[in-house]
């Protein structure tokens, strides 16, 4: 029998039929569930369902077999924020929209991925983590980012100037909106948004890209992930953002920072025919020929355009009313 956690999306009623075919699938592999106490919350108010569970998550240490992130890959970050340095392997279930991390259909896998999870059938890929250090003023809560963490500008303001050495050696100053530090994981999130490139993830590397550079000749740097990278921030108003996976708090400039590999790993579930290449070709549609589907679409809208225009010359001939 395996103790199997559920951190959930509170933003999903939409997916009610979803969640009840999760619990009652979950019932019949006889699993000890239990349910994270924000998600629970929400199950039992929101969509008035009271799952049958074995207890709820209140605090930040537990006893798992397998955490289940049910929602979109915000929801897999923060379920990998509570698992922290618990060691135990996630499973994305994608409720939510593109799902690089989460990547299991609702719609078609969801029992054959539980019976493939209760028969120990699966793979399970550990994933880098990225740690912040910082002087003088401590980043609350958790300091690790399983995608990125970035260093950006506040609001409307000004550009900033990131002075950046790597092991000790100055690499650059680079002036834009801010820049992406990236693990493998999140090289397909805000990297890829700011044209980095994309990294498999069992490739021992970080990625720097910036955010809006003022020079065009400033472009992504991939680093090995054994590198100290060390950023000290100027701003004309004399603060910046610091965003680990999209949790954001303000710092003062005047601060140095440093950034490095984590001292351990994300172990992420996935199934043995569900390969990261395979994500790649579906969510970003690589090989699918877009033509034949404009054309289609194009010719279609034509016949309409055509079918209109001649009823409305019909109308004016015969002095009907259009």
């Amino acid at each position: 029998m395996k103790k199997v956690g559920i951190f959930g999306s509170e933003y999903q009623a939409d997916k009610q039929l979803v969640i009840k075919r999760l619990f009652e699938k979950l019932a019949s592999l006889e699993a000890e569930v239990f349910v994270d106490r924000d998600f629970y919350l929400f199950l039992t108010d929101a969509l008035n369902y009271e799952p049958p569970v074995s207890g709820i998550l209140t605090s930040d240490e537990f006893d798992l077999d397998v955490a289940l992130s049910l929602g979109g890959d915000g929801t897999f970050l923060r379920t990998a924020a509570r698992v922290n340095k618990q060691d135990i392997p996630i499973l994305g279930i994608n409720t939510g929209r593109l799902g690089f991390l989460a990547d299991i259909s609702p719609e078609d896998d969801i029992e054959d991925t539980l019976d493939e999870l209760f028969k120990n059938y699966y793979k399970t890929e550990e994933r880098t983590l990225l740690r912040l250090h910082t002087e003088d003023r401590v980043f609350h809560g958790y300091n690790y980012a399983l995608n990125e963490i970035a260093i950006l500008k506040r609001d409307t303001s000004s550009m900033v100037t990131i002075h950046t050495a790597l092991n000790g050696e100055y690499l650059t100053s680079y002036q834009a909106d801010g820049l992406v530090i990236s693990t493998p994981t999140g090289s397909t999130a805000y990297s890829m948004s700011v044209n980095g490139p994309i990294i498999i993830p069992q490739s021992k590397n970080l990625v720097l890209s910036p955010v809006a550079p003022h020079s065009l000749n400033v472009r992504p740097l991939v680093i090995p992930d054994s590198f100290t990278i060390t950023l000290g921030v100027e701003s004309r108003n004399k603060y910046f953002l610091i965003a680990l996976d999209g949790r954001s708090e303000i710092f003062p400039t005047g601060i140095q920072l440093r950034v490095s590999k984590a001292d351990y790993t994300t172990k992420v579930i996935k199934r043995y025919n569900h390969t990261f290449y395979q994500t790649l070709r579906e969510k970003l549609m690589w090989g699918a020929d877009t033509r034949r589907n404009a054309r289609t679409v194009s010719a279609s809208c034509f016949r309409s355009t055509l079918r209109t225009s001649w009823r409305a010359g019909n109308a004016v001939r015969s002095g009907m009313p259009r």
